[in-house]
């Protein structure tokens, strides 16, 4: 056993470890390394829980079996998940960290006394208002990532799901969320607090479902704060110092990075905390695909203007993930550097379904860094460009960004690919992007539609080449 002074030392050491983590995440160069530190910090802060706890019972002995089982599948997982279905992944382990939440809210409701918070119709009303705010946020944050783990893995349309009076229903429901948390730690009703859960359930589900498969990066980090919180809160019930400061840092980086993501995409923050900002509709250009004529090629075409050109930017979208093009898109610019062909990638804020995801893939094909650029540090290049290779990528390449007041997409950064002397477009088809509206930039003088898989048609090209 340890005293309560060496675990909460214990437990702050494992804070400043989380903290690095972070930190660490925040940059491809640290991110192995703040992996380890959040490793070791949570480590740390398990074995001190198990090491202060008063009574190595039986039931011990269940909790780590049960870690080990857990574990176990989690690790499983994490190895043979691909790169392209980490969204997935992400969204699924969040719906698993609030329902953790709800069942921690369950317990300590039902056996108070084991959680020192008093007895059952008597419990401390501080405690009651934080394991009633950490059940519901948890619930929401459950239902919620099981919605998006559905849109995400194509079980479910990406299109945005809206009925009449959505709005006003979701507003009474949080409202009446409120009114049954303070109607609860008045009563310490036993049915108040299920019909707690169940209303709180309902919300998530109606929170995500009008959002559009386009806006789910912000989602994951709106989910990924919301399971934070869900955990902060029943750490103050738990009275459990390492669950509040996990929960807090990951609350407030999830909070500021939903904040970023929005601002990347030129959406309302409130918006997204509420939902439904995805439902809006366009402005019905997607006939212009039959009114306008389109300039399509092959991989020899592509492979002639890549090897004529002093300057290529490679602008990388789901599509490239879903057809796991990543290696074969490096070989590709790795034959281009050796004709002397300077040769830089281009990432939009939200481009694939969650934050960095084509960071990760590209990581995961060995692309160097300083090769990398975010949007504001690579929008003024192409105009000196002479190519821009789009394997993927829709909606972040869309002018109509910049020209259509009506257009769901009006006002978001989207990257200035028609300013290249030549776009070269890797696409199946003219089907819209997950914004639902067409792109018209299939349609300018300068690009050249490549119709095909995106792995196939880079392997083409390096072959060309």
């Amino acid at each position: 056993m340890i005293s309560a002074n060496l675990s909460a030392i214990f437990y702050l050491v494992s804070g400043v470890l989380f903290i690095l983590a972070l930190r660490g995440l925040s940059s491809p160069e640290t991110s192995r390394q703040g992996n380890l530190f959040g490793i070791l910090g949570m480590i740390i802060a398990i074995t001190a829980t198990f090491l202060s706890t008063d009574n190595f019972s039986t039931g011990f002995l269940f909790v780590l079996i049960f870690i080990l089982l857990g574990g176990s599948v989690g690790a499983f997982i994490a190895y043979k998940i691909p790169m392209t279905a980490m969204p997935e992944l992400v969204a699924g382990f969040h719906s698993l960290v609030g329902l953790a939440a709800v069942f921690v809210a369950i317990s300590a409701f039902l056996n108070p006394e084991a959680f020192n918070l008093g007895m059952p119709g008597n419990i401390k009303l501080g405690s009651l208002i934080e394991m009633s705010i950490g059940a519901a946020v948890g619930a929401i944050t459950f239902s919620g990532s099981v919605i998006a783990f559905l849109k995400l893995q194509g079980l479910m349309s990406g299109s945005p799901i809206t009925f009449k009076g959505q709005h006003p229903l979701n507003a009474i429901i949080l409202i009446s969320i409120i009114i049954i948390i303070y109607l609860l730690c008045s009563t310490q009703s036993s049915n108040l607090f299920w019909i707690l859960l169940l209303v709180s359930f309902l919300i998530g589900f109606l929170l995500i479902i009008p959002i559009g498969g386009a806006d789910m990066p912000v989602v994951i980090s709106m989910l990924n704060s919301y399971s934070g919180w869900a955990a902060a809160g029943i750490g103050f019930t738990l009275e459990n110092t390492a669950l509040i400061i996990t929960g807090a840092l990951v609350g407030s980086s999830g909070a500021i990075l939903s904040y970023i993501m929005c601002k990347g995409m030129n959406r309302s923050f409130f918006n997204v905390i509420l939902g439904g900002f995805g439902a809006t509709e366009g402005s019905g250009n997607k006939s212009n695909k039959e009114q306008k004529p389109v300039k399509s090629g092959n991989a020899d075409d592509a492979a002639f203007l890549m090897k004529n050109a002093s300057s290529v930017i490679i602008v990388p979208g789901y599509g490239m993930a879903v057809a796991q093009a990543q290696h074969a898109l490096r070989e590709m610019v790795d034959t281009l550097k050796k004709n002397d062909i300077k040769v830089s990638y281009a990432i939009h804020p939200v481009a694939g379904r969650m934050p960095g995801h084509m960071n990760v893939l590209l990581a995961e094909a060995n692309v160097p860094y300083d090769e990398v650029f975010e949007l504001e540090e690579i929008n003024n290049d192409f105009a000196n460009a002479d190519v821009a290779f789009v394997i993927g990528a829709n909606d972040v390449t869309n002018p109509v960004a910049k020209t259509d007041p009506q257009s769901p997409i009006y006002g978001m950064p989207v990257l200035d690919v028609e300013k290249c002397k030549s776009v070269l477009f890797v696409k199946r088809s003219l089907s819209p992007g997950y914004a639902g509206i067409d792109n018209d930039l299939f349609y300018k003088e300068n690009t050249l539609m490549l119709f095909a898989d995106a792995k196939k048609m880079t392997e083409d090209i390096t072959k060309n080449l």
